[in-house]
């Protein structure tokens, strides 16, 4: 059988080969590479995995590839759903789209673009969202999951560097563009735009030298939606309690009820461009642009039931399911009866429960810039490389969110600007279901639930947070060839300088008293009635289906004009009630929450490259030393009243030595194993070391504290793993990986202290005795005897973790086609199949999260206990301890098939809806979900390329259970199928 190099496969080798000898062996190199290897003549998805396998197999240390089909098609439109195929990776979903990226069971890692660090648009250190960059400008993905001593540090799991194409190394003209729509099936939008499109060549010059360039961008539009309902039952009535509710047992009644709606429209815009130049065959000159832009904007609408406990000594559930806590850490919490079935109505005086709706529109718009200046020179023996590079992220998050009350006109009314609405919920069949009890007598009709006159204003939040991220670096790398053992020595130096910029510009009023609130005739012009097909998902029959809103787009693209508007309605109300309510001010700069942090870093590495025999490999050391300086806002008082504001300046500083190792022998023609050692930190992430406090008006949400003392976490990693190259484009391999880490970050949340019987918390303030911290202006709604604000709400403080802690796992990965066996199949040659499996597992730390005093009432029920004090080791959010992939394609004739399922077993998660808080005090489990994506295409001509693609196409649900995996479910996640269909065209 002959075979023949594929061109980028050729270019690969090449620069294997170039990067590990003389500049002399070097332009022998492709051809011996070629003698030795045996490749094969493919195309298209073949030629992909083909490519990816090349150089992976000629890498020293851990790596895994991901090459892209033709230019801009990698495997998936979003990038953490491309980063889904590697083995080890599992990602996390916003709305059904991909965000969030664990590798190895972690989300610290770092995200490179051609080498360069990048910043993200929040505090955090992993760099670039991967919502803000297209897949269609990148050629190919770079996971580095063990490090050499010259890769930049700062991540636990692994470097992830997206590669663009590189000029110099066409061999033709590029020239493509692709236009495509896309269709959500729970969108009300329509198709969305994405086109995309690049084009590059490179000429031989007069002088001798050659010039290349390469341009490359994208468009695209999304629509997203997901419907999320939430169920909170977190109290409990016992049986010998003689509320008017009491069973014969015990169990626990529903307290809080959310339908919420999330919708996410996306314009981004990316574009990346390369000039190279070489005046010889032993210099070049590069220069490299990433530019993005995007703008998330957020129309977003809830729908809740809000003071339900105040019902549970009187609401008679019809229907009860036993729910098994199961047990934490050791202790075995037992088990209750739980309502899941029932009408709640309105109580005596007509107060609770409350109807609420709210509107959101927390948007980010987005810019970033990466840009990469430097050369290269390769003499006899000693190779160069200078290189100046920023990486810039500057975002705004502009919010107008608010929250109607609604007035039921069948129900007495007081001064407060609530009373009360009869419900019915529905939780059986795994579905989270509530809606109006239209069986009571005071029900509101449809007519009422949309007349404005019913509907009062309770809660205006704005925000126009900025936030600036920066990264300066300057880099000088060598390499000194020598014909030894030792095959090459790298050395080199970095300097970089990283800064963040947090200032948080809100306004938040909460208005509780009737006569200050005006009713929604007074600003009428804003209402729209809220979206009325929440039951599209799961086809559900009780739902809360017509409402008011503040139109959220409106709110969105204009707030000026809304908060004009109320400021209107609430100066006519004044004129009605006689009321001496003020204006909603516009948002300002809340100066006890700015912050501005800045790093230096000096950065020395050395790494000695050997070779002997079978084996190769490379060990070094890397020293870094980093002085941080943080400025924030001091804010007192003199003595008559008046803040004053003085900015503090602190600054620390630290160093590490990171010794590292990577050694792949080849065992035999085909078997190579790979064994790797290494140290590395991660930094905290800036918002966690400030100590600036911010207030909401939610009694729910925690408030975050910052602590200046965190110091970077340390991890030791050790790999090893075997790969079986047993035919072309084919693997089998098996590894094994372990972290120690020391100092781990970790969330440790303070619940304030509610009495068991009244459910009430401490509204005098200004200290919480019992824990948590005394909020201002949140609102006390059930927590206390009267309507008001003010009261001690969660805290939420990032620290290190005083133990060891180990992750440790087993990937398996498996690829092959058929093709082969063209001879004996034909056409069935043309399948091949991807697979992967990985195991991981989390032990050690000594943090601990522990029970709401509301939980642990119930665990005293459940284990009979009166004395419970529940608490749990924490465990690593978003880790998975098994999760698999596998793909099965099929090309041939110019068709090309695709189909993968990913599924990965439940986690602990802190994605839980719009609050940061959690009602038992522990993270939720997010359950076990799989999820089918597939693709077909078809090559028209050499040129034109048509096809579809489908992201989660059986609409797989999200669910979420309290205390632990398959308790009490507590909060759904319904996401939409996305279906995107267009053509591709090369010139």
């Amino acid at each position: 059988m002959s075979h023949k190099l594929s061109k980028i496969t050729l270019a690969v080798i090449s620069a294997t080969a170039l990067g590990m000898s003389l500049s002399t062996q070097a332009q022998e190199a492709p051809k011996k590479a070629a003698d030795d290897l045996e490749v094969i003549e493919v195309s298209g998805i073949r030629q992909s995995l083909t490519n990816a396998l090349a150089q992976k197999r000629s890498a020293d240390s851990l790596v895994e590839i991901i090459e892209a089909v033709d230019i801009g098609k990698l495997p998936d439109q979003n990038l953490a759903e491309v980063l889904e195929n590697v083995t080890g990776i599992q990602i996390t979903r916003e709305a059904g789209v991909g965000t969030g990226v664990q590798i190895r069971g972690t989300n610290a890692n770092r995200t490179e673009v051609n080498g360069v660090s990048t910043v993200g648009s929040g505090s955090g250190r992993s760099g670039i969202s991967f919502e803000d960059v297209s897949a269609a400008i990148i050629s190919g993905v770079e996971v580095i999951k063990s490090p050499e001593a010259k890769t930049i540090e700062g991540s636990v799991g692994a470097t992830i560097n997206l590669k663009t194409i590189r000029p110099l190394q066409l061999n033709e003209t590029l020239g493509s563009i692709r236009v495509q729509g896309e269709d959500s099936s729970l969108s009300t939008d329509g198709v969305t735009p994405r086109v995309s499109g690049a084009w590059g060549d490179n000429w031989e010059l007069d002088s001798g030298g050659k010039f290349g360039v390469v341009f490359s961008g994208s468009y695209s539009e999304q629509d997203v939606t997901a419907f999320r309902p939430r169920a909170d039952r977190d109290n409990s009535v016992a049986a010998d309690s003689g509320a008017a509710s009491a069973q014969s047992f015990d169990f626990l009644p529903v307290q809080f009820l959310i339908q919420d709606y999330d919708n996410y429209e996306y314009e981004t815009k990316n574009f990346a461009g390369t000039f190279e130049y070489a005046p010889n065959d032993n210099m070049k000159f590069f220069f490299d642009a990433v530019v993005n832009d995007q703008e998330r904007r957020q129309e977003s609408s809830r729908v809740q039931a809000s003071g339900l406990s105040d019902l549970r000594n009187v609401s008679i559930p019809s229907e009860f399911e036993t729910v098994n806590f199961g047990s934490l850490d050791g202790q075995n919490l037992g088990s209750i009866q739980a309502a899941v079935r029932g009408v709640i109505p309105v109580e005596d005086g007509g107060g609770d429960p409350n109807l609420r709706f709210s509107s959101d529109t927390n948007s980010r718009i987005t810019k970033s810039k990466i840009f990469r200046i430097g050369g290269e020179w390769q003499g006899d023996r000693l190779f160069a490389s200078v290189e100046a590079s920023t990486s810039r992220s500057d975002s705004t998050t502009p919010s107008f969110n608010t929250t109607l009350n609604f007035i039921n006109p069948n129900v007495a009314t007081n001064s407060s600007n609530e009373n009360g609405t009869p419900f019915e919920y529905d939780l059986t069949g795994d579905a989270l279901t509530f809606g109006i009890a239209t069986g009571e007598a005071n029900a509101p009709t449809m007519a009422q639930l949309l007349d404005p006159a019913n509907v009062v204003l309770r809660d205006v939040n704005q925000g126009q947070d900025e936030s600036e991220n920066t990264e300066d670096a300057f880099r000088t790398d060598f390499t000194y060839y020598l014909d030894d053992v030792i095959t090459s020595v790298d050395f080199g130096y970095r300097y970089s300088k990283t800064s963040s910029m947090s200032d948080q510009v809100r306004a938040n009023v909460g208005l509780r008293n009737m006569a200050d609130s005006p009713t929604g005739d007074l600003f009428a012009q804003l209402l729209t009635a809220g979206p009325d097909n929440f039951n599209d998902g799961d086809g559900r029959a009780l739902y809360i289906r017509d409402f008011l809103l503040i139109n959220p787009e409106l709110a969105s693209s204009d707030p000026q004009a809304v908060l004009a508007a109320l400021n209107q309605a609430i100066e006519a109300n004044n004129a009605i009630t006689g009321s001496d309510r003020g204006p909603i001010s516009s948002p300002t700069s809340q100066v006890n929450a700015f912050f501005d942090i800045e790093e230096e870093t000096h950065a020395l590495y050395a790494q000695a490259n050997f070779e002997y025999g079978m084996f190769r490999g490379n060990f070094g050391l890397r020293y870094l030393e980093t002085e941080v300086t943080s400025l924030g806002n001091s804010v007192t008082q003199d003595g008559s009243g008046n803040e004053l504001v003085t900015q503090v300046t602190s600054k620390g500083d630290y160093d590490f030595f990171l010794p590292r190792f990577n050694l792949a022998a080849n065992v035999s023609e085909d078997v190579i194993v790979r064994l790797g050692w290494s140290k590395d930190i991660r930094r905290p992430d800036f918002d966690d070391l400030s100590t600036s406090v911010t207030f909401g008006t939610s009694p729910n949400s925690a408030v975050s504290i910052g602590n200046s003392g965190l110091e970077p976490e340390e991890v030791t990693s050790f790999d090893i793993s075997t790969d079986w190259y047993f035919a072309p484009a084919a693997l089998l391999s098996v590894g094994y990986f372990h972290k120690t880490r020391s100092d781990l970050h970790v969330t440790q949340q303070v619940d304030p202290f509610e009495d068991p019987s009244t459910g009430f918390r401490d509204t005098n303030g200004p200290e919480c005795e019992g824990g948590g911290i005394f909020n201002p202006i949140a609102d006390i709604n059930v927590f206390g005897p009267d309507a008001g604000v003010g009261l001690c709400v969660p805290t939420q403080t990032t620290i290190n973790d005083s133990g060891e802690t180990t992750q440790q796992g087993i990937e398996l990965a498996a690829q092959y086609d058929l093709s082969n066996f063209e001879k004996e199949l034909g056409w069935a040659s043309g399948f091949g199949v991807v697979a992967n499996y990985t195991y991981q597992e989390f032990s050690g730390g000594e943090s601990f999260d522990t029970a709401t005093s509301r939980a642990n009432a119930v665990f005293a029920l459940t284990t009979g206990n009166p004395d419970a004090d529940i608490s749990a080791k924490q465990s690593l959010i978003d880790l998975s301890e098994n999760a698999y992939n596998i793909t099965f394609y099929y090309e041939k004739y110019g068709l090309s098939a695709r189909a993968r399922y990913t599924w990965r077993e439940g986690y602990r998660s802190t994605d839980f809806g719009s609050t940061s808080s959690f009602p038992w005090g522990f993270p939720v489990v997010q359950e076990d979900r799989g999820q089918l994506n597939a693709s077909i295409s078809y090559d028209v001509n050499d040129q034109l390329n048509i096809g579809i693609e489908a992201v989660n196409l059986t609409e797989s649900e999200v669910s979420q259970s309290c205390v632990n995996e398959g308790a009490l479910l507590c909060f759904q996640g319904i996401t939409d199928r996305r279906i995107t269909f267009g053509a591709s065209y090369r010139f």
